[in-house]
């Protein structure tokens, strides 16, 4: 291994991979360093329950991942990389037995709808046509672009609340649930600003991309992204949990995948005592509760959408879902929390042996909770899928604190990178020019605590790479 190279990117999550390919494939000498003796962060697999089940650790669909502006020109399926497409992108089951879906096609996802229908089609036509202009626009930190009308209402549907938007957009129970659903993604309370955003993303991206798991699990991903950087030149070290800046090999910059708690303990003997403050009053967000099963059969599901879907919404009503987030905002528990729910076997024979299948689930809990969550989560599995509690061979159970202790980047178990609210989704970690420039020169920020924030979709990660480049190398990338 070298002495010294041109830049070292620290942590082998998907935005670490992303910085390390971009500044390697503008011709410098790269080091990417994790501190676990397996590549990924927040994207691996791991027989977690039985011989032969490979659950997904963390991540687990990637509605963001395989269009990503980032990774779609890596061509990665030519590392091994192979996502794979359910008929329907989310399935969304209600207590009489029936479901509303989220498929690729816009008509026959309004269909369903009845009153809603045209305002839905109304909505997410203009959307999924103009997306590449308004993700250019918003995904990422801010920056000039050409005004137009589908950005404008992007905007203005983006800052309003989950709630709000249900509620003046849509008429029927059905539809606001959905959508309520989607916005529980934000883990943000419902009636917060910004918290429509991510489901305004994530629905369009149904009708774009769908809602893809890679084959195999979570890890090929990984390991796919590893194969193409080596691949470009660069190197890998694992093994190496960086305590200290003063542990690296000698480098012009330094980029580091990680949230603004290890930053500080990294590298808060580089920063300016302002830039140190700032850190300090990050917030992070509402923690997770995560649940793998083996399962003897496939899950029972009432309803036959959520039987062919691998993403599945399990929450009732829209004033379950708002309650239940409500709930967490003022760290306290629901005993019908909201479930996302993955059953990769219904696309993804690979993960269970023949005839078996694998499930993964999580619910919002306040930071740092150590609550139970498997009787409830599991009670509300049971309730639209009657029979599922015969069906476990096996459970793996993460409360939040188990969750940070995998990935150090979860503080109290936030798998966002921190707060998704107003005041943080631009200016995260901090108010900047740039929000991956730390105060010390030539040290930079590319986790997913800088702009647009949780997700696999490498953009982070390019964007910090981009800004390094501009920096201390004079090299200019495009915007995204």
């Amino acid at each position: 291994m070298k002495t010294k190279y041109d830049a070292i990117v620290v942590g082998s999550g998907p935005n670490g991979f992303a910085a390390a390919i971009t500044l390697q494939r503008a011709g410098l000498a790269v080091l990417l360093i994790e501190g676990k003796d397996i590549l990924g962060g927040g994207v691996r697999s791991a027989q977690l329950t039985l011989p032969g089940f490979i659950h997904d650790v963390c991540s687990a669909v990637y509605p963001l991942g395989e269009d990503s502006p980032v990774f779609k020109p890596l061509h990665l399926e030519q590392f091994g990389l192979e996502f794979i497409k359910p008929e329907f992108a989310i399935a969304h089951p209600f207590d009489d037995g029936s479901a509303a879906a989220i498929q690729c096609s816009i008509e026959a996802t309004a269909a369903e709808l009845g009153e809603d229908a045209n305002n839905y089609k109304k909505i997410f036509s203009t959307l999924a046509k103009e997306w590449s202009a308004i993700r250019s626009a918003f995904v990422g930190p801010l920056h000039a672009s050409a005004y137009s009308k589908a950005k404008a209402k992007f905007a203005s549907y983006a800052i309003s609340s989950g709630s709000c938007f249900a509620r003046h957009q849509f008429t029927t129970d059905a539809a606001r649930a959905v959508f309520a659903g989607m916005a529980a993604h934000s883990m943000l309370p419902l009636n917060q600003l910004t918290s429509s955003s991510i489901a305004i993303v994530l629905n369009t991206m149904a009708h774009i991309n769908g809602w893809p798991l890679p084959k195999g699990g979570a890890q090929q991903i990984t390991n796919a992204l590893a194969d193409c950087f080596k691949n470009l030149g660069g190197e890998i070290q694992t093994g190496l949990m960086l305590t200290s800046l003063r542990e690296l090999p000698a480098s012009k910059v330094v980029l580091l995948d990680v949230t603004p708690a290890q930053l500080l303990y990294i590298a808060g003997d580089r920063f300016s005592s302002l830039y140190k403050w700032q850190l300090k009053r990050y917030k992070y967000g509402a923690g997770i509760f995560k649940m793998d099963w083996a399962l003897s059969r496939p899950v029972p599901f009432t309803s036959d959408k959520c039987r062919k879907a691998a993403t599945i919404h399990i929450g009732g009503s829209f004033s379950e879902i708002y309650t239940s987030e409500d709930m967490v905002s003022k760290n306290r528990i629901t005993e019908n929390p909201f479930v996302l729910f993955v059953q990769p076997g219904v696309v993804d024979k690979s993960r269970a042996p023949e005839g078996k299948h694998t499930a993964w689930a999580y619910c919002h809990v306040p930071n740092d909770s150590t609550i139970d969550m498997t009787a409830a989560m599991e009670k509300q599995v049971e309730r639209f899928a009657p029979g599922f509690r015969d069906c476990i061979l096996a459970r793996h159970v993460m409360n939040t604190q188990d969750v940070e202790a995998y990935n150090s980047n979860y503080i109290g178990g936030d798998i966002n990178g921190g707060e998704a609210s107003l005041s943080q989704i631009f200016s995260r970690p901090v108010l900047r020019i740039s929000p991956y420039r730390t105060s010390a020169k030539g040290v930079y920020v590319c986790s997913s605590s800088t702009p647009p924030g949780g997700g696999v979709h490498g953009i982070c990660g390019y964007y910090a790479a981009r800004r390094a480049l501009k920096d201390m190398f004079d090299i200019r990338l495009p915007w995204l």
